[in-house]
């Protein structure tokens, strides 16, 4: 296994905002550079961000099944990296603060051959900071 990835930001906004942020179709097309996100928020229900495959087609970049949810405040989900076969674990927390909210995004039971570790590494801290720009500005900043 290796470390966990684990991320804290401070938003001036919410819980409820910031859960919608993070979990609607409408903000994900947006922090995710035109990707489709689905998803059917309970306890065994499914998640899947679709964009461009290799030939262009429609593919699942992410997938995963949700393990708890409890809005505004938990989900906690599988992460699959397109077809590979590694699997890892997800939890976001959101904690009210005086003027903002607190998102703590956990990120870890990674193989050690997962690819996608330093994909995550890199990606989430760049993902977070256009949801947090969103949230706050309104407009974001385009993907690297």
């Amino acid at each position: 296994m290796s470390t966990p990835l684990t991320f804290v930001f401070y938003v001036a906004v919410k819980p409820e905002k910031l859960w919608e942020g993070l979990f609607s179709a409408e903000s994900n097309r947006i922090i995710f550079a035109g990707a489709d996100f689905e998803a059917d928020l309970k306890a065994g229900g499914h998640m899947k961000w679709i964009g461009p495959g290799p030939d262009g087609k429609p593919a699942t970049l992410v997938g995963g099944e949700v393990l708890r949810c409890e809005p505004p405040k938990l989900l906690q989900y599988t992460f699959q990296l397109g077809q590979s076969p590694f699997k890892s674990r997800v939890m976001a927390e959101l904690e009210p603060e005086t003027e903002a909210t607190k998102l703590t995004l956990r990120h870890d039971q990674w193989d050690k051959a997962d690819p996608a570790y330093a994909f995550c590494s890199d990606g989430w801290p760049r993902i977070l900071s256009r949801l947090k720009t969103l949230l706050e500005t309104g407009k974001t900043f385009r993907p690297h």
